[in-house]
């Protein structure tokens, strides 16, 4: 730790010991940088506040309607368009800027300049964000250029934003005229390509039922449940047959009651094997057991013509053995139509495989004419809708645009100039004219070093030091060095008195170095 504090204080020792000359080139630093401040040329700013109100009345009303834009990326391509070289090759041309330009290098560093110093900012620091507010500004050296320059730009920026959103309505409008004539001959094409196709393949198309594939699994569906129907209704005539073959055609009147009995009895066996295959809800249970509650209902089954049979009037005819006949004529009936059913939904099946290799490419060649009919249909009806939001929003455009300007600040001719901050400079020179001693002071030490104790010495020359002599100073000495150091405080006071006099003093001291320089013909 020792060797550091010796460190410190020798660089600070070295530098005290050349502190006259550091201090006279403080002094240079300060006089020279003071009058550079001085001899810079005063800079104004103009601007000009503006709010972009994107709320209209009708925006509500037309929602969804029309075609919205972001107004934010559109201020954005505006403030590019606004800082465009034709844009800024006008503002020179009416501001008479171009007269400083001589050839066209020149003018090609007028515009960078004028470019760099125009400045478009949204809203304020303290401001909320996104407030719709923006700052159009520019500085340069001359007052009524300034005020000029914020002028035309601000003038070009209103008329560039209003009239471009009903310029690039009306250029989407035609676009849209153009691409919807074009997808209406194309849309007509394809209808009439579809119109033609369904002709040529009359009888392959795809019905209610779906494709090739579909139409064969159903027709395959209606031969397996004709031929399990088929089954049934060939079981159902064989056990009426059976019941047949156990039944006398005629019976006897004194029988007749047990023979009532024996037909309810064969009607609820069967309704009991029915119910073992279907449910309350078939139509044959539903019917047998309205047959079963009309013969128990009713209280004579005797038929009109069983009166007189032969001699004897006791003989009739057996009502079981009749129903039986009748309903095994009805099954007959129906056996013989599935036959025919079966047969005919076979010929189907077989005929539908004849075309496995026809209908299925039909059907493809059809499902991509309807893909690209349908295509163009929605990219028609698309253009048409966006053709409709085009014209409302020009029709709103030319009612009033739904942005507006308001100007908040117009642009004013500066009565002050807005920079140097000269005060700012001129405190900063001071600093920099008094590290420039303290500089010039170290390199001196690192130059002609001072050695402060005997360690340093030894360091230095590698030798060891038997001894040291201490520095005597008698009253004449001493009263020297206390005027001298006297007199180092006086002349940076007075470093210090001047400056505060180069700040109280600063703007009718750059006005009289501007004068003089003006005079002189120099410019900076």
């Amino acid at each position: 730790m020792r060797d550091q504090f010796l460190l410190i204080y020798s660089y600070l020792y070295g530098i005290w010991r050349y502190r006259w000359s550091a201090l006279a080139i403080s002094w240079v630093v300060a006089l020279l940088g003071w009058a550079f401040v001085y001899a810079l040329p005063d800079q104004y700013t103009s601007k000009a506040t503006m709010h972009v109100d994107t709320e209209s009345v009708m925006k509500p009303l037309l929602e969804g309607l029309t075609v919205e834009s972001d107004v934010g990326d559109a201020l954005n391509i505006m403030s590019r368009v606004l800082l465009s070289r034709e844009n800024l090759e006008t503002v020179i041309r009416e501001t008479d800027m171009d007269l400083q330009a001589h050839s066209a290098a020149e003018l090609d560093k007028v515009i960078e300049k004028l470019a760099r110093s125009i400045v478009l900012t949204e809203g304020n620091r303290g401001w909320r964000e996104r407030s719709n507010i923006y700052e159009l500004s520019y500085q340069g050296d001359s007052a009524e250029l300034v005020f000029q320059v914020v002028s035309t730009l601000l003038n070009t920026l209103i008329e560039n934003t209003l009239n471009s959103a009903r310029t690039d309505t009306a250029a989407a409008q035609q676009f849209l005229n153009r691409q919807i004539a074009e997808y209406e001959k194309r849309l007509v094409l394809a209808e009439q390509n579809l119109a033609e196709f369904k002709r040529e393949n009359l009888g392959f198309m795809p019905n209610e039922k779906g494709g090739y594939y579909n139409k064969l699994q159903h027709a395959q569906s209606e031969v397996q449940s004709i031929q399990t129907e088929l089954e049934l209704a060939n079981r159902r005539l064989t056990e009426m047959r059976k019941q047949l073959d156990g039944e006398a055609p005629l019976l006897d009147s004194g029988n007749f009651g047990s023979a009532k009995i024996q037909k309810l009895r064969i009607y609820r066996e069967r309704l009991e094997n029915l119910l073992l295959k279907y449910t309350e809800e078939h139509p044959d249970v539903q019917a047998l057991r309205a047959t079963i509650a009309d013969i128990a209902a009713d209280g004579s089954t005797q038929d009109e013509g069983t009166e007189n049979i032969g001699a004897s009037s006791t003989i009739e005819f057996n009502p079981v053995y009749q129903e039986l006949k009748a309903e095994i004529h009805k099954t007959s009936v129906e056996v013989e139509t599935m036959k025919v059913q079966l047969m005919n939904k076979k010929n189907s099946v077989e005929e539908l495989k004849k075309y496995v290799d026809v209908i299925p490419d039909v059907e493809a060649k059809l499902a991509k004419l309807n893909r690209d009919y349908e295509i163009t249909r929605e990219r028609y009806l698309g253009l048409v809708e966006r053709r409709e939001s085009a014209r409302m929003a020009q029709e709103v455009g030319q009612s009033g645009s739904n942005i507006n300007f308001r100007i908040i600040d117009p642009p004013r001719i500066p009565a002050k100039p807005s920079g140097p901050n000269r005060i700012l400079y001129l405190s900063a020179v001071l600093l920099l004219a008094v590290m420039s001693g303290l500089a010039w002071g170290f390199l001196r030490y690192l130059i002609q070093p001072t050695f402060i104790d005997t360690s340093q010495i030894r360091e230095r020359i590698g030798l060891p030091v038997l001894g040291s002599v201490g520095l005597y100073l008698t009253p004449s000495h001493k009263r020297k060095r206390r005027l001298q150091l006297t007199l180092f405080g006086l002349v940076f006071t007075l470093l210090c008195a001047l400056f505060a006099g180069v700040l109280v003093y600063s703007e009718p001291g750059s006005q009289l170095v501007a004068g003089i320089l003006a005079q002189s013909g120099i410019s900076i």
